[in-house]
């Protein structure tokens, strides 16, 4: 009888502890910000206190959790003006990752551009790092492509596309330094109410590595966009970047993501299976256009005028 109490009471014990630990782990930021917290902001356009936001961080928890990745877990942070920010909940690494990463952050919170996601600021917690974006109401291309029922008509894929090469060529030509995303997939291309993109988590990559590391040999991403010298040598550059939104141009004009189950019965991803493709003249074409289109848009071509609504009607 007494063992079984026992066994009942460490039971209880388990279980009290898994759900307090584990609701803070992907719910809860009231213990994040509880041990004292800071605020930073990076453009001094917003019309709140550092009081007022760590007061709404702490109402926070899993009700408000909008997506999470390899990067942490995303809440949606509405103000009580109606203004909407999404909060990445990043957990520190080590003891000195206070320093790099803010370092890190002050270059990113530099940045602004039409087609980035800008980064508002952070509030720096004993627990971890609070990254505050604007929030974008059309959800991530992800989605739109692949899990809503509405399609994207060919206009707004390629308006999708060319937002997105201008946002990486600024990443890799126009900001010092210059920074290499690494991750490049639709879940990371958000959109706005226009159906705008806007390449998001640029930078967050270098932020989990060494920071005496002066090379990147950590490899990042997601299987599907890697480019095959980045999986062999560990080494990203601008054109495993330009690789991978490659990629992205395939999955945006096929409907498909780069691992459909399609490809992989054949042992195949969306790059092999565009090459057995490619004796398709018409096919091949497209892609050519569509991706002259995302990288040169001063042709002042049109969807209408290569008439590739024909292709809807045709199965790829």
């Amino acid at each position: 009888m007494g063992a079984l109490l026992l066994v009942a009471l460490m039971c209880f014990w388990g279980c009290f502890l898994y759900k307090k630990l584990g609701k803070h782990e992907g719910g809860s930021l009231a213990m994040d910000v509880s041990g004292g917290a800071s605020i930073v902001m990076f453009h001094g356009d917003l019309p709140y206190t550092s009081k007022d936001i760590i007061k709404k961080l702490e109402t926070l928890n899993e009700e408000h959790i909008i997506g999470s990745g390899g990067f942490g877990t995303v809440y949606k942070l509405a103000m009580d003006d109606g203004n909407v920010f999404a909060l990445k909940r990043i957990v520190k690494m080590n003891e000195g990752f206070d320093r790099f990463f803010e370092r890190e952050l002050e270059i990113l919170g530099s940045i602004k551009h039409r087609y980035l996601v800008n980064l508002r600021g952070y509030c720096n917690s004993p627990m971890s790092k609070l990254l505050i974006y604007d929030f974008l109401p059309g959800g991530s291309l992800d989605e739109a492509l692949h899990e809503r029922s509405e399609q994207l008509d060919w206009d707004a894929r390629l308006n999708i596309i060319m937002g997105t090469a201008k946002g990486l060529a600024y990443l890799h030509h126009d900001c010092s330094p210059r920074i290499i995303h690494r991750d490049i997939k639709s879940s990371n291309i958000l959109l706005d109410g226009n159906l705008e993109a806007r390449v998001s988590d640029f930078g967050l990559a270098k932020l989990l590595e060494d920071e005496e590391s002066h090379i990147t040999t950590i490899v990042a991403g997601t299987f599907g966009y890697l480019a095959p010298e980045y999986m062999q040598s560990g080494r990203a550059t601008e054109k495993t970047d330009v690789y991978s939104f490659g990629v992205l141009v395939l999955e945006v004009v096929s409907g498909k993501r780069p691992t459909d189950a399609s490809f992989i019965e054949k042992g195949l991803n969306i790059v092999g299976w565009v090459c057995l493709l490619s004796s398709s003249v018409f096919v091949l074409s497209f892609i050519v256009f569509v991706i002259l289109f995302a990288v040169m848009p001063n042709l002042n071509l049109s969807a209408n005028e290569f008439e590739v609504k024909q292709l809807s009607a045709k199965p790829l």
